[in-house]
């Protein structure tokens, strides 16, 4: 769908008539309080960011032109259109479950009996799933098109200082401004969708222009706001960035009402559209952790719009929802929670057919593999390690469910057996859960200006763990001084650490080289498997433990078989794939259809070299360009997080893991690697005698 894009310029084409009817029918019922379930997000979301004016092409415009129109002659109805599109999403998406359900029964037919309807049908059923798939895609998009009701109070450009102006307190002493005073545009070539002149596009501006310019037309479909929300931290703080929209609601709040056609009207509703996308997107780094921002915005809203005007409901609201949200995800994935919402089993149902429909694709497509050598393991390997060992030792299954403590000892008895016991699939998949887990609580903010946190690129593998608190200050902070940062990186970065600790402490504590090769495969396997899910994170996790000095010196490395061994660089040039391009995991449609998490300190590093260089012309203005390719690479973790894995959790194993985890996290590999003797080179006792007697007898010849 993006593909065929048409840029900024197919949304002007007929925008005039719809603009009229929007803010006529806005005009009417502006004062009145809205419903609170008709208050829908207006957030462009990470699409916006990455794909920026191409996210919606001329299709999907056609598309919800059309909508709400029971006759060609009759003009168009939003609220109709909104009706429509829900049924349409609602009936396609419910279609597309119900075949799901009949695809998944006819799979395992035709696994138990085989027979030749079967297999005849399932191509052909495959070939419908896809086209629904595609469908019910393409309505989710139109229905973020919607969005384009935000686009109603948009402003021409020559209105843009006029936004500045109205903020002003002191409007008698202020000197007349000019566009070019604010931002800097260049022009492109001839628009191929419509036979344009030309588009300007945004290349620089002052912080106000960059802040004004959020009210300009179009900002919200061609992704400027997205790519605002996420990099406007660079040249202005958080505060500074809410007192500008209250002092727009307030200079036209009270005349906004008078006529819906004026530019005070359309500055009014245009900042509290803005306001309440930051608050869907970034509260959680936002406000969450800003509780004076927070409070400044609540005294406004309670103050001076609750009375006046039915946003104010709206916004305190959504401030309550987003709060709860933040406070209840830290015991999202703790519990067994089985009782699930319907609409959510269909999500997971959806997410998990799409990953069946692509792997065998995905699975053919990494082409960092290594030719022959590097060919997959053989059928009959992997049917042993997949098979039924993933079923826990009766022995150790009932230490989960003990007390903590009792749990813990009962972890360290079990050791590294379980390890070697369980699957490599059902490790696999549960350290998947594990890291989702934690990477789902990061946000696109999170991984910039990572320098002034002290992270860098690591040329030792798996170091003693560093406290957050001893990182050095003296580093240069590219956001502005006063701007608070979360530092919810650093964590996420120890957790990986941490990980690569304990696979480094595992594998030297085992004190029989037989127990190592056998640690050594598993871990090897278990990173194999990750990558081949997408699940970069632990893969390269993995690698990095395996990579430790200790580690990689191990006498086990010796007895290896051959086509394990081999995946050691199979791993290694996965970790020269991600590291080539910053935007590598997002080519082509897998990462729409597969679950994926990437390397964070990996996607830091890309980040960090994006943030090389100036951010300011010689004339102060700051390079809109250079920000826009921050933000484009860093809205892929929102994207990877639209589509979660599905995994069967497997609490007792992951209780497990997280002890081991925990018990190994500040090791010092020399120190336990030097009390094993397995770790050791061990030379024969009578080599060794002889070796000894050749000594003293050269010796002794050079004295005589």
């Amino acid at each position: 769908l993006q593909g065929n894009g048409c840029g900024p310029g197919f949304a002007e084409e007929n925008t005039s008539s719809e603009e009229q009817a929007m803010i006529k029918l806005a005009g009417n019922s502006y004062l009145a309080s809205p419903n609170l379930p008709d208050f829908r997000g207006c957030s462009p979301g990470w699409s916006s960011a990455f794909y920026g004016a191409e996210c919606f092409n001329s299709e999907v415009h056609s598309y919800l032109k059309n909508l709400g129109k029971q006759k060609s002659s009759e003009s168009q109805n939003i609220d109709a259109k909104k009706v429509e599109l829900e049924q349409l999403l609602m009936m396609e998406t419910k279609n597309y479950r119900k075949t799901i359900k009949f695809y998944q029964k006819l799979l395992q037919k035709e696994r138990r009996s085989k027979g030749p309807e079967t297999k005849s049908m399932l191509p052909k059923l495959k070939g419908q799933l896809q086209e629904m798939k595609s469908k019910v895609q393409f309505l989710e998009l139109v229905k973020k098109y919607q969005m384009m009701y935000a686009e109603q109070w948009g402003v021409e450009s020559y209105v843009l200082p006029t936004v500045i102006h109205n903020g002003k307190t002191d409007t008698m002493d202020m000197a007349p401004m000019d566009e070019s005073s604010l931002l800097l545009y260049y022009n492109t070539e001839k628009h191929q969708c419509n036979n344009q002149n030309g588009v300007r596009v945004l290349q620089a501006g002052t912080p106000l222009g960059l802040m004004a310019y959020l009210y300009s037309r179009n900002a919200f479909l061609e992704g400027y706001v997205q790519q605002f929300l996420y990099t406007f931290r660079y040249f202005c703080t958080q505060e500074e960035f809410l007192q500008f929209l209250l002092d727009r609601i307030s200079s036209t709040l009270s005349s906004a009402s008078l006529d819906p056609s004026t530019s005070l009207t359309k500055i009014c509703n245009r900042s509290f559209y803005i306001l309440q996308a930051w608050i869907e997107d970034c509260y959680s780094v936002d406000f969450a952790t800003n509780t004076d921002l927070l409070g400044t915005l609540k005294e406004f809203i309670s103050s001076k719009v609750a009375s006046l005007n039915g946003y104010g409901e709206r916004l305190l609201s959504l401030l309550e929802d987003a709060s709860a949200r933040k406070n209840g995800s830290a015991d999202q994935c703790s519990g067994v929670d089985k009782c699930e919402e319907e609409s959510e089993e269909g999500r997971k149902t959806l997410h998990s057919l799409c990953k069946k429909l692509s792997e065998d694709v995905s699975r053919k497509n990494f082409y960092w593999k290594l030719s022959k050598g590097m060919g997959p393991i053989a059928q009959y390997q992997r049917e042993r390690l997949y098979s039924g060992s993933a079923v826990l030792p009766k022995p150790c299954c009932s230490s989960f469910t003990e007390e903590s403590s009792v749990s813990s000892a009962r972890a360290d008895e079990v050791g590294p057996f379980l390890l070697i016991e369980c699957s490599t699939q059902q490790l696999c998949w549960q350290l998947t859960l594990l890291q989702q887990e934690v990477f789902n609580k990061c946000h696109p903010v999170h991984f910039l200006n990572s320098r002034a946190l002290g992270v860098k690129d690591k040329c030792v593998a798996v170091p003693k763990a560093v406290s957050a608190d001893t990182v050095s200050l003296k580093v240069c902070n590219l956001f502005l001084s006063k701007c608070i940062q979360d530092q919810y990186l650093l964590q996420l970065l120890k957790n990986a650490d941490s990980i690569s600790t304990w696979v480094a402490a595992e594998i030297v504590t085992c004190h029989t080289t037989k127990r190592q090769v056998s640690l050594l495969s598993k871990f090897l396997l278990i990173a194999k498997c990750c990558y081949e899910q997408r699940n970069f994170a632990t893969a390269m996790q993995i690698l990095a433990g395996l990579e430790h000095l200790i580690v990689r010196q191990l006498p086990a490395w010796k007895i290896l078989p051959a086509k394990v061994a081999e995946i050691m660089e199979e791993l290694k040039a996965v970790e020269v794939f991600l590291k080539s391009d910053s935007l590598c995991l997002m080519e082509g449609d897998r990462f729409k259809t597969l679950p994926t998490i990437p390397s964070a300190r990996v996607l830091a590093m890309h980040v960090q070299q994006l943030e090389t260089g100036g951010f300011t012309m010689t004339n102060g203005a700051h390079k809109w360009t250079k920000l826009r390719n921050i933000a484009k690479v860093v809205s892929q973790v929102h994207a990877f997080q639209e589509n979660p894995y599905t995994y069967a959790p497997d609490f007792k194993l992951q209780s497990y893991l997280r002890q081991r985890i925990t018990r190994f996290k500040d090791a010092d590999i020399s120190a336990l690697a030097a009390d094993n003797c397995a770790n050791f080179h061990q030379i024969p006792a009578e080599k060794h005698s002889r070796k000894i007697q050749d000594t003293l007898r050269r010796m002794k010849a050079t004295f005589q």
